[in-house]
């Protein structure tokens, strides 16, 4: 068994903001109290980031329509004794996705770390 850690991409709603920046603070700062709740403090919450499609800069993933902000939130967590990648994915959208229901999530990467106990 080993350890991994695990990223993944949340779209987060919010809604009667005029500025990309209120957005970006209060999904990040939902985001992170939903966690919280549900004793996952060590779930990584940040905006995430997407390549400009002109010059492939990344810039924060957040848009804004009609006074309705989708924003791109990235979050991390370290999976423990797991089987695989996939198995460790699956544990961390299991996790991750009980305590932000209804939050569109979709694993981004997922790599073996080397800390832990090795038996």
């Amino acid at each position: 068994m080993s350890n991994y850690l695990v990223a993944m991409e949340a779209a987060w709603l919010v809604r009667d903001v005029e500025a990309i920046d209120d957005a970006i603070g209060v999904a990040v700062s939902e985001a992170g109290r939903r966690l919280n709740e549900a004793d996952m403090d060590y779930v990584e919450v940040e905006v995430g980031s997407t390549p400009c499609p002109a010059c492939g800069e990344p810039f924060d993933s957040a848009f804004i329509a009609a006074d309705t902000a989708l924003v791109g939130l990235g979050l991390e967590m370290k999976v423990f004794n797991a089987d695989s990648e996939q198995h460790a994915s699956r544990i961390a959208k299991s996790e991750i996705g009980g305590a932000l229901r209804d939050v569109p999530l979709s694993v981004i990467d997922t790599f073996e770390t080397g800390d832990g106990d090795e038996d």
